[in-house]
C-alpha cells in the first residue's frame, strides 16, 4: 500500500518503495510502501510483532531489506550502513555513555564527524538549550533522571543535524506524567527544527498526540495510514479501528449504498453510516477506490463519545441493558448489552449516569458511524 501527501511525489523526503523483509520461516515485512514529506512527524503504530520496529531498522540501515528500495532526499540508501545514512536513532534505553558528562555525550558524534573544537562547543551549547538542559552540561549521566537522560539522547542525536531522526519507543521507560511532558517536548523540538521524525510506539494516545501521519501496522503490513483525526474518526479497517481505541462494533451485511452513505442490515435493525476510506486517505470523506458490494459482510464502527442516549439524536440502535459503569473522571464509561448479544460502550456525562440494570436506547449520527469491511479470515 502506498500513500503520498497531496503534493507531488517529488517532494517526498522519505520513500519506502515495496520493501519486504523475510527471515527463514518468517515474514517480518511484506511489500510496505510509505512516502513522507520533509518536516513531518510520522508515528509507526502497532502491537508487538507488527513490523514497526523492523521498518524503523530498515530506514536506519541496521537491517537490509529482502527486496524494495529506500530513498532519503531522493538518494537511494537501501544498501548503505547506518553511518553512511543521513539518519540518527534514539533507542528506548537511550544508549548513553555513563562515564561521560552530558556535554561529552552530545559532543561524541560531532567529534566523529571531524568538527573543530570551537564549533563543537557552540553546537553542544545550542543542543543543551534546545532540550532545556542548559545548566547540566558538566553533570554525570548517572546523576540524571529518566526524563533528563532522554533529553540528552535527543540532543546527541540531533547535534549532527540528521535528515531524519528515528525514535524507537523513546518514551516507553517513563511514567505517565513524564511521558506526557516529553510528548510535548518532542513535538516542540520537532517543529522548531523542522526535521522529519519517525517514531515507533504501541501507544495510540502517544501516536495521536505527536503525529502528522499515523501508520497502523499489523503482521508485517500497513493496515491504515493518514492524519490522526482521520485514522481515529474514520478508520479504513476493522483492525485500525480496534487498535486506535475503544469502539462499538456492529456486524451486518451491506443492504444499500447511496454515495458515501451505506445502509447495513444488522441484528439491531438497519443502520446507516459512512463508507470507510481506502487505506491512506488524507481526509474523513476520501473513499478513493474502495469497492463495496451489496450483500458483503461489513462492520459499523462507533466511537464511545459518539453514542448518545438522547431521544431524537440521530438514529436509534435498538435497546440495551446497562451491565457496568466505570468512573473515568470527566466521564463515565458505560457498558451495555442488547438482547441479541450486541455490546455497546459509551461515554456518559458524570452527572447523567444510567444505573446498572437500566434499559437505554443508544443513538448515533450517520456521520459518526464508519462502515468497514468485515475482513474475514
Amino acid at each position: 500500500m502506498t500513500v503520498s501527501h497531496p503534493s507531488s511525489a517529488s517532494t517526498n523526503h522519505l520513500s519506502v518503495e515495496a520493501v519486504s523483509k523475510h527471515y527463514p520461516g518468517q515474514i517480518a515485512l511484506e511489500t510496505v510502501s510509505l512516502h513522507v514529506e520533509r518536516g513531518n512527524y510520522v508515528v509507526l503504530l502497532g502491537p508487538s510483532g507488527s513490523g514497526k520496529t523492523t521498518l524503523l531498522s530498515l530506514i536506519g540501515g541496521f537491517t537490509l531489506p529482502s527486496s524494495g528500495v529506500i530513498r532519503i532526499g531522493g538518494q537511494d540508501v537501501t544498501d548503505l550502513p547506518p553511518a553512511k545514512r543521513p539518519t540518527t536513532t534514539v533507542f528506548q534505553d537511550y544508549a548513553l555513555f555513563p562515564h561521560m558528562s552530558v556535554a561529552a555525550n552530545i559532543e561524541f558524534g560531532l567529534k566523529l564527524r571531524g568538527l573543530k573544537a570551537d564549533a563543537r562547543k557552540v553546537r553542544v551549547s545550542e543542543m543543551l538549550e534546545l532540550v532545556g538542559l542548559g545548566q547540566h552540561g558538566e553533570r554525570s549521566i548517572q546523576a540524571l533522571s529518566g526524563g533528563q537522560r532522554q533529553r540528552v539522547a535527543l540532543a546527541r542525536a540531533l547535534a549532527v543535524e540528521p535528515e531524519i531522526l528515528l525514535l524507537d519507543e523513546p518514551l516507553g521507560a517513563l511514567d505517565l506524567a513524564l511521558r506526557r511532558q516529553m510528548q510535548d517536548e518532542l513535538h516542540r523540538i520537532q517543529r522548531q527544527m523542522n526535521r522529519t521524525f519517525v517514531h515507533v510506539t504501541h501507544d495510540q494516545e502517544e501516536a495521536m498526540a505527536l503525529a502528522d501521519l499515523i501508520v497502523v501496522m499489523s503482521h508485517g503490513r500497513i493496515e491504515d495510514m493518514g492524519p490522526p483525526r482521520r485514522v481515529y474518526m474514520r478508520p479504513a479497517t476493522r483492525f485500525a479501528a480496534t487498535f486506535m481505541g475503544e469502539s462499538t462494533q456492529i456486524e451486518g451485511r451491506i443492504h444499500a449504498q447511496d454515495g458515501q452513505v451505506i445502509t447495513l442490515e444488522t441484528q439491531q435493525g438497519f443502520l446507516r453510516g459512512m463508507a470507510a476510506p481506502a487505506e491512506g486517505a488524507m481526509t474523513d470523506t476520501d473513499t478513493q477506490s474502495r469497492t463495496w458490494c451489496i450483500g458483503d459482510k461489513a462492520v459499523a464502527i462507533i466511537r464511545p463519545e459518539n453514542i448518545k442516549t438522547t431521544p431524537d439524536y440521530g438514529q436509534a440502535i435498538g435497546q440495551a441493558l446497562v451491565c457496568e459503569t466505570v468512573f473515568q473522571g470527566n466521564y463515565v464509561r458505560v457498558f451495555a448489552r442488547s438482547e441479541t448479544g450486541q455490546t455497546f460502550v459509551l461515554h456518559s456525562p458524570a452527572r447523567q449516569v444510567p444505573a446498572s440494570g437500566d434499559t437505554i436506547t443508544p443513538h448515533a449520527l450517520v456521520d459518526d458511524i464508519t462502515i468497514v469491511p468485515a475482513q474475514e479470515g
